[in-house]
C-alpha cells in the first residue's frame, strides 16, 4: 500500500508518480528532481474551497500558504481554484505578480516586513496586509499618504500570551 494515490509500481517493477515512471523522469531531467502531481494539487485545493462554500456558505476564502512551495506553476494553479495566498515577503510577491495571481486576493504576512516590501505590496495591490506591531500600521499610514491610496490591513494581536522564542519575532 502507498502513501499517496500518485504512487504506484509499474509492470517493470518501477515506481510510478501521477502515473509517470520515475526512472524515465530521472534520465530525463536529472536528480535530484522535483515533481509535483497537479490533478493531486487540483483535487485537494477544491476539498478545501468546496468545504469553505458548503460549511460557511461561500462566505470566506481557502489561503494557500506560499512559503510551502512557491513559484509561478502553483500561483496559477491557485488562481484557478479560486484561491487566495498568503506571502510572507517582496520575492513572493514578485513572483505571484510574475505569474499573472489576482493580487486582491494575497494576503501579506510575516515578522520584520520592510518599509520597502510594504510599498512594494501596496504598490502591487495586495488584497491585505497582517499589521503586526505600531510600527508596521504607521510605515503603512505613511504608504498610503504618499500613494494617495487606502491600505486594507489585519491586525494580529496578542492576548498577554507570552512566546517563548526570540524578542526580534515575538
Amino acid at each position: 500500500m502507498f502513501i499517496s494515490e500518485s504512487l504506484g509500481l509499474n509492470e517493470s517493477g518501477h515506481l510510478t508518480f501521477g502515473g509517470h515512471d520515475t526512472v524515465d523522469l530521472a534520465k530525463k531531467y536529472k536528480t535530484p528532481v522535483y515533481i509535483m502531481d497537479e490533478v493531486l494539487i487540483r483535487k485537494n485545493c477544491r476539498k478545501f474551497v468546496n468545504s469553505m462554500n458548503e460549511n460557511y456558505n461561500s462566505n470566506g476564502r481557502v489561503i494557500y500558504a506560499s512559503k510551502a512551495f512557491s513559484c509561478k506553476a502553483m500561483y496559477k494553479i491557485i488562481a484557478e481554484e479560486n484561491m487566495g495566498i498568503d506571502v510572507v515577503s517582496g520575492g513572493e510577491i514578485y513572483t505571484a505578480l510574475q505569474s499573472g495571481f489576482p493580487m486582491e486576493k494575497a494576503y501579506f504576512h510575516g515578522s520584520n516586513k520592510s518599509y520597502d516590501e510594504l510599498t512594494f505590496a501596496v504598490k502591487s495591490g495586495v488584497g491585505r496586509i497582517m499589521v503586526d506591531n505600531l510600527l508596521e500600521l504607521e510605515m503603512l499610514k505613511k504608504i498610503g499618504e504618499e500613494l494617495n491610496t487606502v491600505v486594507n490591513v489585519i491586525v494580529r494581536v496578542k492576548p498577554g500570551i507570552e512566546a517563548e522564542t526570540h524578542s526580534f519575532i515575538m
